[in-house]
Protein backbone atom coordinates (compact mmCIF):
# COMPACT_ATOMS: atom_id res chain seq x y z
CA UNK A 1 0.00 0.00 0.00
CA UNK A 2 1.87 3.30 -1.18
CA UNK A 3 -0.60 6.02 -0.01
CA UNK A 4 -0.78 5.84 3.90
CA UNK A 5 -4.58 4.98 5.54
CA UNK A 6 -4.22 7.52 7.58
CA UNK A 7 -3.73 9.92 4.51
CA UNK A 8 -6.54 8.18 2.42
CA UNK A 9 -9.51 9.82 0.78
CA UNK A 10 -12.51 6.97 1.72
CA UNK A 11 -13.06 6.06 -1.53
CA UNK A 12 -9.07 5.12 -1.43
CA UNK A 13 -9.51 3.18 1.49
CA UNK A 14 -12.81 1.77 0.20
CA UNK A 15 -10.41 -0.04 -2.98
CA UNK A 16 -7.80 -0.70 -0.12
CA UNK A 17 -10.58 -2.96 1.45
CA UNK A 18 -12.35 -4.57 -1.26
CA UNK A 19 -8.93 -6.10 -2.14
CA UNK A 20 -9.01 -8.16 1.62
CA UNK A 21 -10.68 -11.05 0.84
CA UNK A 22 -8.56 -11.71 -1.93
CA UNK A 23 -5.17 -11.04 0.03
CA UNK A 24 -6.58 -13.08 3.20
CA UNK A 25 -7.18 -16.12 0.77
CA UNK A 26 -3.68 -15.82 -0.77
CA UNK A 27 -2.33 -15.97 2.84
CA UNK A 28 -4.17 -18.44 4.47
CA UNK A 29 -1.01 -20.68 3.95
CA UNK A 30 0.93 -18.88 6.74
CA UNK A 31 -2.27 -19.37 9.30
CA UNK A 32 -0.72 -22.00 11.56
CA UNK A 33 3.12 -20.97 11.37
CA UNK A 34 2.47 -17.14 11.87
CA UNK A 35 3.90 -17.57 15.65
CA UNK A 36 6.84 -18.99 14.73
CA UNK A 37 8.75 -16.86 12.22
CA UNK A 38 11.73 -19.28 12.01
CA UNK A 39 9.78 -21.45 9.91
CA UNK A 40 7.82 -19.13 7.77
CA UNK A 41 8.46 -16.54 5.45
CA UNK A 42 7.56 -12.54 6.97
CA UNK A 43 8.88 -9.27 6.22
CA UNK A 44 7.73 -6.01 7.66
CA UNK A 45 6.01 -4.89 4.38
CA UNK A 46 4.11 -7.66 5.45
CA UNK A 47 2.73 -6.68 8.92
CA UNK A 48 2.66 -3.30 7.70
CA UNK A 49 0.40 -4.14 5.44
CA UNK A 50 -1.81 -6.14 7.59
CA UNK A 51 -1.91 -2.95 10.22
CA UNK A 52 -3.03 -0.79 6.94
CA UNK A 53 -5.36 -3.20 6.08
CA UNK A 54 -6.88 -3.13 9.46
CA UNK A 55 -6.92 0.24 9.14
CA UNK A 56 -8.98 0.26 6.18
CA UNK A 57 -11.03 -2.17 7.04
CA UNK A 58 -12.45 -0.38 10.04
CA UNK A 59 -13.04 2.30 8.17
CA UNK A 60 -15.43 1.03 5.21
CA UNK A 61 -16.98 -1.12 7.95
CA UNK A 62 -15.54 -4.35 6.78
CA UNK A 63 -15.33 -5.97 10.31
CA UNK A 64 -14.76 -9.10 9.94
CA UNK A 65 -11.88 -8.37 7.32
CA UNK A 66 -10.22 -6.33 10.08
CA UNK A 67 -10.92 -8.74 13.13
CA UNK A 68 -8.89 -11.07 10.74
CA UNK A 69 -5.68 -8.69 10.47
CA UNK A 70 -6.05 -7.81 14.00
CA UNK A 71 -6.02 -11.84 15.42
CA UNK A 72 -2.86 -12.04 12.78
CA UNK A 73 -0.96 -8.80 14.46
CA UNK A 74 -1.80 -10.08 17.76
CA UNK A 75 -0.69 -13.88 17.22
CA UNK A 76 2.69 -12.90 15.50
CA UNK A 77 3.41 -9.77 18.22
CA UNK A 78 1.67 -10.91 21.29
CA UNK A 79 -1.60 -9.54 23.27
CA UNK A 80 0.70 -7.48 25.70
CA UNK A 81 2.68 -5.85 22.68
CA UNK A 82 1.97 -2.17 23.07
CA UNK A 83 0.78 -1.67 19.02
CA UNK A 84 -1.26 -4.26 18.84
CA UNK A 85 -3.07 -3.24 22.03
CA UNK A 86 -3.46 -0.11 20.66
CA UNK A 87 -4.91 -1.35 17.59
CA UNK A 88 -7.12 -3.81 19.39
CA UNK A 89 -8.67 -0.45 21.47
CA UNK A 90 -9.16 1.12 17.97
CA UNK A 91 -11.10 -2.44 17.17
CA UNK A 92 -13.15 -2.50 19.72
CA UNK A 93 -13.95 1.42 19.56
CA UNK A 94 -15.25 0.61 16.19
CA UNK A 95 -17.73 -1.91 17.81
CA UNK A 96 -18.84 0.09 20.60
CA UNK A 97 -22.59 0.23 19.99
CA UNK A 98 -23.43 3.50 22.42
CA UNK A 99 -21.19 5.76 24.96
CA UNK A 100 -21.78 3.01 27.90
CA UNK A 101 -19.46 0.41 25.69
CA UNK A 102 -17.23 3.45 25.21
CA UNK A 103 -17.01 3.92 28.87
CA UNK A 104 -16.04 0.55 29.60
CA UNK A 105 -13.68 0.64 27.33
CA UNK A 106 -12.15 4.08 29.04
CA UNK A 107 -12.07 2.30 32.71
CA UNK A 108 -9.99 -0.87 30.02
CA UNK A 109 -7.23 1.82 29.00
CA UNK A 110 -7.39 3.45 32.70
CA UNK A 111 -6.42 -0.10 34.53
CA UNK A 112 -3.58 -1.26 31.61
CA UNK A 113 -2.33 3.18 32.53
CA UNK A 114 -2.31 2.73 36.23
CA UNK A 115 -0.34 -0.49 35.41
CA UNK A 116 2.34 1.15 32.67
CA UNK A 117 1.49 5.18 32.80
CA UNK A 118 4.02 5.46 29.63
CA UNK A 119 2.19 3.03 27.00
CA UNK A 120 1.38 5.73 24.30
CA UNK A 121 -1.01 3.70 22.04
CA UNK A 122 -3.39 3.01 24.62
CA UNK A 123 -2.63 6.55 26.25
CA UNK A 124 -3.77 8.06 22.80
CA UNK A 125 -6.70 5.80 22.71
CA UNK A 126 -8.03 7.20 26.12
CA UNK A 127 -7.26 10.58 24.71
CA UNK A 128 -9.12 9.83 21.36
CA UNK A 129 -12.42 8.19 23.75
CA UNK A 130 -12.40 11.25 26.09
CA UNK A 131 -12.27 13.38 22.80
CA UNK A 132 -15.31 11.59 21.13
CA UNK A 133 -17.70 12.15 24.56
CA UNK A 134 -16.73 15.56 24.56
CA UNK A 135 -14.60 15.74 27.83
CA UNK A 136 -12.23 18.14 26.60
CA UNK A 137 -10.55 18.68 30.09
CA UNK A 138 -9.94 15.36 30.41
CA UNK A 139 -8.34 15.25 27.13
CA UNK A 140 -6.35 17.73 27.51
CA UNK A 141 -5.32 16.94 30.78
CA UNK A 142 -4.40 13.63 29.48
CA UNK A 143 -2.15 14.85 26.33
CA UNK A 144 -0.15 17.14 28.85
CA UNK A 145 0.68 13.48 30.81
CA UNK A 146 1.22 12.23 27.08
CA UNK A 147 3.48 14.86 26.65
CA UNK A 148 5.36 14.24 30.07
CA UNK A 149 6.61 11.48 29.00
CA UNK A 150 7.05 12.14 25.30
CA UNK A 151 7.99 15.80 24.67
CA UNK A 152 8.27 14.56 21.38
CA UNK A 153 5.17 13.54 19.67
CA UNK A 154 4.49 16.34 17.16
CA UNK A 155 1.09 14.56 17.05
CA UNK A 156 -0.24 15.24 20.47
CA UNK A 157 1.16 18.66 20.67
CA UNK A 158 -1.03 19.27 17.45
CA UNK A 159 -3.80 17.83 19.06
CA UNK A 160 -3.36 19.81 22.10
CA UNK A 161 -3.22 23.01 20.23
CA UNK A 162 -6.22 22.11 18.49
CA UNK A 163 -8.18 21.36 22.11
CA UNK A 164 -6.85 24.59 23.29
CA UNK A 165 -8.04 26.65 20.58
CA UNK A 166 -11.64 24.93 20.57
CA UNK A 167 -11.37 26.53 24.57
CA UNK A 168 -10.29 29.91 23.37
CA UNK A 169 -6.87 28.77 25.23
CA UNK A 170 -4.94 30.80 22.07
CA UNK A 171 -1.57 31.46 24.11
CA UNK A 172 -1.29 27.94 25.38
CA UNK A 173 -2.45 26.70 21.23
CA UNK A 174 0.72 28.80 20.29
CA UNK A 175 3.51 27.36 23.08
CA UNK A 176 2.11 23.83 21.87
CA UNK A 177 2.59 25.14 17.76
CA UNK A 178 6.46 26.54 18.74
CA UNK A 179 6.96 23.10 20.05
CA UNK A 180 5.97 21.59 17.04
CA UNK A 181 8.60 24.09 15.40
CA UNK A 182 11.51 23.27 17.07
CA UNK A 183 11.26 19.64 15.65
CA UNK A 184 10.25 20.59 12.43
CA UNK A 185 11.32 24.64 11.75
CA UNK A 186 10.24 24.00 8.14
CA UNK A 187 6.95 23.39 8.39
CA UNK A 188 5.34 25.87 6.51
CA UNK A 189 1.51 24.25 7.37
CA UNK A 190 2.12 24.80 11.23
CA UNK A 191 3.68 28.17 10.53
CA UNK A 192 0.26 28.82 8.39
CA UNK A 193 -2.02 27.56 11.44
CA UNK A 194 0.40 29.66 14.29
CA UNK A 195 -0.12 32.74 12.07
CA UNK A 196 -4.36 31.20 11.86
CA UNK A 197 -4.23 31.24 15.97
CA UNK A 198 -2.39 34.56 16.31
CA UNK A 199 -5.30 36.32 13.88
CA UNK A 200 -7.56 34.65 15.87
CA UNK A 201 -6.49 35.78 19.25
CA UNK A 202 -6.85 39.26 18.20
CA UNK A 203 -10.16 39.36 19.21
CA UNK A 204 -9.65 38.69 22.97
CA UNK A 205 -6.38 41.08 23.79
CA UNK A 206 -6.18 44.86 24.16
CA UNK A 207 -2.99 44.91 22.05
CA UNK A 208 -3.83 43.24 18.97
CA UNK A 209 -0.69 45.05 16.94
CA UNK A 210 1.92 42.45 18.33
CA UNK A 211 -0.20 39.03 17.82
CA UNK A 212 -1.14 40.55 14.41
CA UNK A 213 1.98 41.68 13.33
CA UNK A 214 3.78 37.87 14.18
CA UNK A 215 0.21 36.43 12.65
CA UNK A 216 1.88 38.56 9.29
CA UNK A 217 5.45 37.06 10.13
CA UNK A 218 4.04 33.71 10.17
CA UNK A 219 1.90 33.78 7.12
CA UNK A 220 4.98 34.97 5.12
CA UNK A 221 6.97 32.22 6.58
CA UNK A 222 4.95 29.22 5.67
CA UNK A 223 4.74 30.81 1.68
CA UNK A 224 8.77 31.37 1.82
CA UNK A 225 8.62 27.35 2.70
CA UNK A 226 6.03 26.59 0.50
CA UNK A 227 5.57 28.79 -2.77
CA UNK A 228 1.96 29.06 -3.34
CA UNK A 229 0.86 27.57 -0.58
CA UNK A 230 -3.01 29.04 -0.80
CA UNK A 231 -3.62 28.78 2.95
CA UNK A 232 -0.73 31.37 3.82
CA UNK A 233 -1.25 33.51 1.12
CA UNK A 234 -4.93 33.62 2.14
CA UNK A 235 -4.32 34.28 6.30
CA UNK A 236 -1.68 37.01 4.80
CA UNK A 237 -4.05 39.11 3.08
CA UNK A 238 -6.56 38.36 5.78
CA UNK A 239 -3.93 39.22 8.48
CA UNK A 240 -2.08 42.16 6.48
CA UNK A 241 -5.23 44.02 5.85
CA UNK A 242 -6.45 44.12 9.13
CA UNK A 243 -3.03 45.37 10.25
CA UNK A 244 -3.11 48.20 8.52
CA UNK A 245 -6.76 49.20 9.19
CA UNK A 246 -5.48 48.23 12.97
CA UNK A 247 -2.22 51.10 12.52
CA UNK A 248 -4.61 53.36 10.99
CA UNK A 249 -6.55 53.70 13.79
CA UNK A 250 -3.36 55.49 15.70
CA UNK A 251 -1.56 52.76 17.02
CA UNK A 252 2.37 53.22 17.21
CA UNK A 253 4.56 52.25 14.88
CA UNK A 254 6.94 49.44 15.96
CA UNK A 255 6.24 46.88 19.07
CA UNK A 256 8.36 44.26 20.56
CA UNK A 257 6.75 41.08 19.62
CA UNK A 258 7.85 37.24 20.77
CA UNK A 259 9.93 35.24 18.41
CA UNK A 260 10.37 31.62 18.38
CA UNK A 261 12.95 32.03 21.40
CA UNK A 262 11.18 34.44 23.37
CA UNK A 263 14.38 37.00 22.90
CA UNK A 264 14.24 38.56 19.55
CA UNK A 265 12.36 41.89 18.82
CA UNK A 266 10.42 42.26 15.18
CA UNK A 267 9.70 45.76 14.01
CA UNK A 268 5.62 45.85 12.83
CA UNK A 269 5.82 46.28 9.09
CA UNK A 270 5.03 49.95 7.47
CA UNK A 271 1.65 50.53 5.89
CA UNK A 272 3.60 50.68 2.53
CA UNK A 273 5.06 47.06 2.88
CA UNK A 274 1.50 45.79 3.99
CA UNK A 275 0.23 47.35 1.15
CA UNK A 276 2.34 45.41 -1.12
CA UNK A 277 1.96 41.87 1.15
CA UNK A 278 -1.85 42.40 0.29
CA UNK A 279 -1.52 42.84 -3.13
CA UNK A 280 1.38 40.26 -3.87
CA UNK A 281 -1.47 37.71 -1.99
CA UNK A 282 -3.98 38.68 -3.86
CA UNK A 283 -2.67 38.63 -7.35
CA UNK A 284 -1.12 35.03 -6.58
CA UNK A 285 -4.53 34.18 -5.00
CA UNK A 286 -6.43 35.38 -8.07
CA UNK A 287 -3.98 33.80 -10.73
CA UNK A 288 -4.60 30.06 -8.77
CA UNK A 289 -7.85 30.03 -8.87
CA UNK A 290 -7.97 31.38 -12.42
CA UNK A 291 -6.29 27.64 -13.03
CA UNK A 292 -8.37 25.32 -14.52
CA UNK A 293 -5.51 22.71 -14.07
CA UNK A 294 -5.58 23.16 -10.24
CA UNK A 295 -6.35 19.68 -8.52
CA UNK A 296 -9.79 20.17 -7.49
CA UNK A 297 -9.78 17.14 -5.00
CA UNK A 298 -7.09 18.40 -3.11
CA UNK A 299 -7.93 22.25 -3.17
CA UNK A 300 -11.40 23.22 -4.58
CA UNK A 301 -12.86 23.88 -0.62
CA UNK A 302 -9.60 26.57 -0.75
CA UNK A 303 -10.55 27.47 -3.73
CA UNK A 304 -14.00 28.38 -2.99
CA UNK A 305 -12.88 30.43 0.43
CA UNK A 306 -10.29 32.16 -2.19
CA UNK A 307 -13.08 32.99 -4.52
CA UNK A 308 -15.42 34.39 -1.80
CA UNK A 309 -12.53 36.23 -0.15
CA UNK A 310 -11.46 38.12 -3.79
CA UNK A 311 -15.38 38.71 -4.52
CA UNK A 312 -15.77 40.54 -1.12
CA UNK A 313 -12.65 42.19 -1.32
CA UNK A 314 -13.88 43.68 -4.86
CA UNK A 315 -16.94 44.19 -3.04
CA UNK A 316 -15.70 46.43 -0.71
CA UNK A 317 -13.28 48.75 -2.99
CA UNK A 318 -16.11 49.07 -5.23
CA UNK A 319 -17.72 50.78 -2.49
Amino acid sequence: MVTSPLRQTYSEALVSSQQASGYIASNRSITGLASFPLFTHESYEQWTTYENMLYSCLRTGDDKSAHYFLQKLALRFGKNDERVMGLRGLYQEAMAKDSSALLQLLREYDEVLDEDPTNTPVRKRQITILRSLSREADAINALVELLAASPTDIESWAELAEHYVSQGLYQQAEFCLEEILLSTPNAWNVHARLGEVLFVSTGTCQDRIAPLAESVRRFCRSIELCDGYIRGLYGLKLASEKLMAVIAEGAQNTVKTPSVDGENAHPVPSIEMLQKLSEKATSILAENARKPRYDQSAGSTDLAFVADLLNSSTVSQGR
